[in-house]
């Protein structure tokens, strides 16, 4: 289902839309509940970007990604993040082969997806090293650029409630994540359902839904997918408010937040208000579109002060004020 096969690009947005509702369906198998976390998962990987999952433990994160990593038939590895993990250990090392020459031993970053689990627990110089490969798409190891696999997607999680011995992520780092998806406990009902089928003897027949190469197409069909310079102008106006004491910050905006965000916002924004149109089979985005994802884009790339602490004002709060 390779993009050049489709007859025109209206062709190709029916295809994506109707690749994405067999993902969702097949996820749905093994994954109970979390519809937002999987559908915005799902628009960071067709916009060729990374996501923060953040959320307490035993949500399911590592299972998710694994699920999507499953259904979408790409290679996975999961890192477990700790204080003595070295840069060396994710991205590789040359190695003396028996020919006496060093070789490049890859390290589990050569993967289509890879699962940075509790990325927080992790010295900066580790960090660093996964950020860099988020950016550039290659690893550099004894003067050797090495380029990572395509599509390259990470998948980092966090754990809110200890911080105690965790390397919290820079600002200028969390803005190398497209969306910061917030994960929560399941209903009531759906955590009946999930204890039902995880105690119980049950085998998930999950299909191939879609192949590396259908979703580097689907990321070049979301940059070609028209936006109307009203939609465009909306989301860099959302990103631009979020910037204290200029010309379009809100009263709010200026009482409450040290830093806005950066022009990766308005980027993001448009990306994922295109996808999110395409996935629901719209061939252009609107302002609803960007409102939908506005969420993921900027509650990490807001920084409150102390004020906005202290009265309990949180990054949502300040986010619905925009609208």
């Amino acid at each position: 289902m390779a993009q050049t096969e489709f007859k025109s690009d209206v062709e190709a947005v029916d295809a994506l839309s109707h690749s994405y509702t067999i993902l969702k369906n097949e996820i749905g198998k093994a994954i109970v509940g979390q519809d937002e976390v999987v559908k915005s998962v799902i628009i960071s990987l067709f916009s060729n970007g990374h996501s923060l999952l953040v959320g307490v433990p035993g949500l399911a994160k590592t299972l998710l990604v694994s699920t999507i990593a499953e259904v979408m038939d790409l290679d996975f590895k999961r890192i477990q993040f700790t204080p003595d993990l070295m840069p060396s250990d994710i991205m590789g090392s040359e190695i003396l082969g028996e020919d006496r020459q060093f070789k490049f031993n890859p390290g589990p970053l050569f993967s289509n997806i890879v699962l940075a689990d509790e990325i927080n627990r992790t010295p900066p110089k580790t960090q660093a090293a996964l950020l860099e490969a988020m950016q550039e798409k290659s690893v550099t190891v004894a003067g050797t650029r090495h380029m990572l696999p395509k599509p390259f997607f990470v998948l980092a999680t966090q754990n809110p409630i200890e911080q105690e011995g965790t390397y919290p992520l820079p600002e200028a780092q969390l803005d190398r994540f497209m969306f910061n998806i917030q994960l929560d406990y399941p209903s009531y009902q759906e955590e009946i359902d999930i204890v039902k089928g995880t105690t119980s003897i049950q085998n998930y027949n999950l299909k191939h839904v879609v192949t590396g190469e259908e979703i580097l197409a689907f990321q070049q069909l979301i940059r070609k997918i028209p936006i109307a310079d009203n939609v465009l102008e909306y989301a860099v106006s959302l990103a631009t408010k979020t910037r204290p004491n200029t010309e379009k910050a809100t009263e709010q905006v200026n009482e409450y937040i040290s830093w806005g965000a950066g022009p990766r916002a308005s980027q993001y924004l448009v990306l994922g208000a295109k996808c999110h149109a395409a996935i629901q089979g719209k061939y252009s985005p609107d302002i609803e579109d960007v409102q939908a994802i506005a969420s993921y884009v900027l509650r990490h790339r807001i920084v409150r002060n102390y004020k906005a602490e202290a009265e309990g004002i949180t990054e949502e709060d300040v986010i619905k004020g925009l609208f």
